[in-house]
């Protein structure tokens, strides 16, 4: 090789170095720089109606009604693991948006039996309602709070309490549910409380992370005992992109 291309060659290097350099620092610097999403531009990411047809999809009253409300644990790495519960959200986010699905009840048929009428009546109390979150966060926020309730499931396996407003609720457990695959990340697990005079609950929650944003789902039944909100989160994250 002549001198003249190797010179070249060692200069290219050079450059290339720093370009590569300047390449892994990019996507660390892009992380750490990303913006997270405003209310406003969160708000057409929920699913909608027409996204749920065998839902019925509308404001979610609980988590209005808990903005600004707090709740505490009686084991700190717990914290994570009650503020969904009370849907409350978990770190700094830049924004949120929320939105309930309520599965509708299954309707007699026509000439039904004054039986399989009183069996949809009380069909339509064993239906799951799910709380939907959204969450974006700036920088890294979103893996940190992903992150804080996975080890949250895991360290609260033999349950927690929450206390709000004077009032406590003892959750006896926590378990891993049917794995969920979405988005960079998910999470999913159950919770059973105890509602006092040997009846419990179980319900349901799904954490998955895409990108800066967290979707979030809590479902509950008042029958007691919630089933996974699969086509919810389907739903959900498909609207993501």
């Amino acid at each position: 090789m002549s001198l003249s291309l190797l010179a070249t060659a060692c200069g290219s290097d050079s450059g290339d170095s720093g370009k590569k350099d300047d390449a892994k620092a990019g996507p660390q610097q892009s992380a750490a720089a990303a913006k997270g999403k405003s209310a406003a531009e969160l708000a057409p990411l929920l699913v909608a109606q027409a996204d749920l047809p065998e839902h019925k999809v509308e404001a979610d009253a609980a988590a209005k009604a808990a903005a600004g409300a707090t709740a505490g644990a009686d084991k700190p790495e717990c914290k994570p693991l009650v503020q969904l519960q009370t849907l409350v959200p978990v770190g700094n986010p830049a924004g949120t948006a929320t939105i309930a699905a309520t599965e509708k009840p299954k309707k007699p048929s026509e000439g039904a039996s004054l039986d399989d009428k009183l069996d949809a009546l009380k069909g339509g109390l064993a239906v799951t309602r799910t709380s939907v979150g959204l969450a974006s966060y700036d920088g890294k926020g979103a893996e940190e709070a992903f992150g804080a309730l996975k080890t949250a499931s895991t360290a609260c396996a033999a349950g927690y309490t929450v206390t709000q407003d004077a009032e406590k609720t003892r959750i006896e457990k926590v378990a891993p549910s049917a794995a969920v695959t979405a988005g960079d990340e998910a999470l999913a697990y159950n919770t059973v409380m105890d509602l006092k005079d040997g009846d419990k609950a179980t319900m349901q929650f799904v954490v998955v992370r895409k990108g800066n944003t967290l979707a979030t789902f809590y479902a509950m039944n008042l029958t007691g005992a919630a089933a996974q909100p699969k086509a919810v989160v389907e739903a959900q994250v498909k609207k993501l992109g």
